[in-house]
């Protein structure tokens, strides 16, 4: 078959080398990267045309710093441009006096500093707390999809299977300094967004598209943009966009997360072109098992995505890879994405790397030395 063509982005911590605070800093990384990495179009460097920006950009906040992977049609491909633009990353943040790391929350404490944007602005001004607080590092999966109707076919379809992805790739366990008590604080501090976590069944792209017209027409949610759905039909790409994956402490573990969600995408086209019956989940239940995954990630049991019941982690990946298995095979990722999985649960996701350190060196500064030396690999 022809693989769908897939990519991710991912959000990267800027932090001060000896104390481990974040920095404020975005704005010297991307000057330093663009006197850096920028090749003019038609010259012998790597990318040819290919600037800075097309790699790394700004987001919500000054202390942290987005990566965008080209479009990749194989593993391989992908796992190389995860560790090109992470060392990309890497080398600009070094030319401003930081490091990167790839994490979901600050382990150490941070006030944030909003980026200047008139959009920011008007978020910030809308949403108080929740967008001054808002300093998370996400990772987002794009799928090619061949229509709009296919990609919401899909989402209302992937639904169920969303919350092992959030489990697998828990990476923030800390909060200001504290144990937060879950594996991915991340996703309850993007819980307080009111457009964000799974969604009821769509049935057709243009009730999709009506009920992002109706969000933003409420003057509550600024644009499309901001529809922060775990995952959504992409408002700049014909991509499925999914978002519910904390960034991945190792760049295999995100190499995993897309793996999964391109075999997600295409099982799930297929079964809808052959229309077979899907296994809808109420809106309540799906919450209550992506707060499962935040809690615990893959240290206790998750909700099974068929029978919604508490099942042990290995079972719940093993139902994913399993439903996933054929489409896999195809491409020829199997055997790798069922060794990624295995190397997860044998020594924990991010979340259980964080907490390791922290229980050996008693303290958040070596959490985050310990992260920046493990996000490039």
């Amino acid at each position: 078959m022809d693989a769908r063509s897939f990519g991710v982005e991912e959000e990267l911590l800027l932090v001060e080398p000896g104390t481990g605070r974040a920095r404020a800093v975005a704005g010297a990384v991307m000057r330093a990267a663009e006197r850096q990495f920028t090749v003019p179009a038609g010259g012998n460097g790597a990318g040819g045309g290919e600037t800075a920006s097309d790699v790394l950009g700004f987001e919500l906040k000054l202390e942290q710093l987005e990566i965008n992977t080209k479009p990749c049609c194989s593993l391989d491909e992908l796992g190389r441009e995860v560790r090109r633009c992470r060392a990309m990353a890497a080398e600009a943040a070094g030319r401003a006096g930081v490091r990167v790391a790839a994490v979901g929350t600050s382990p150490v404490p941070v006030e944030p500093s909003l980026t200047s944007t008139p959009r920011y602005r008007r978020m910030a001004e809308a949403f108080g707390l929740t967008a001054r607080e808002q300093l998370t590092c996400g990772c987002h999966v794009h799928v090619q999809i061949a229509s709009d109707e296919e990609g919401v076919a899909v989402l209302d379809r992937i639904q169920p299977w969303l919350g092992p992805l959030l489990a697998l790739s828990a990476n923030s366990p800390f909060w200001q300094g504290r144990d937060s008590g879950y594996a991915s604080f991340r996703y309850q501090v993007w819980g307080r967004w009111p457009c964000s976590g799974p969604t009821a069944w769509f049935g057709s792209a243009q009730a999709y598209h009506d009920t992002v017209q109706a969000m933003v027409g409420t003057n509550t949610v600024l644009d499309p943009g901001m529809v922060y759905f775990n995952a959504r039909l992409s408002h700049h790409y014909p991509t499925i966009e999914v978002r519910i994956a904390d960034v991945c402490l190792a760049p295999d573990d995100a190499v995993l997360i897309a793996a999964l969600v391109r075999g997600l995408v295409e099982t799930e086209a297929r079964a809808w072109r052959a229309s077979r019956p899907a296994h809808v989940v109420r809106t309540e239940l799906l919450q209550l098992a992506a707060w499962r995954a935040s809690r615990y990630g893959v240290e206790n049991e998750l909700i099974h995505p068929l029978s919604g019941r508490p099942t042990p982690v290995r079972a719940v990946t093993g139902a994913l890879l399993d439903h996933v298995r054929p489409v896999l095979a195809e491409t020829g990722d199997l055997a790798v994405a069922a060794g990624l999985i295995d190397a997860v649960l044998a020594r924990g996701n991010g979340a259980a790397f964080q907490r390791r350190i922290h229980r050996t060196a008693g303290n958040v500064l070596d959490v985050i030395l310990g992260a920046v030396d493990r996000t490039c690999g």
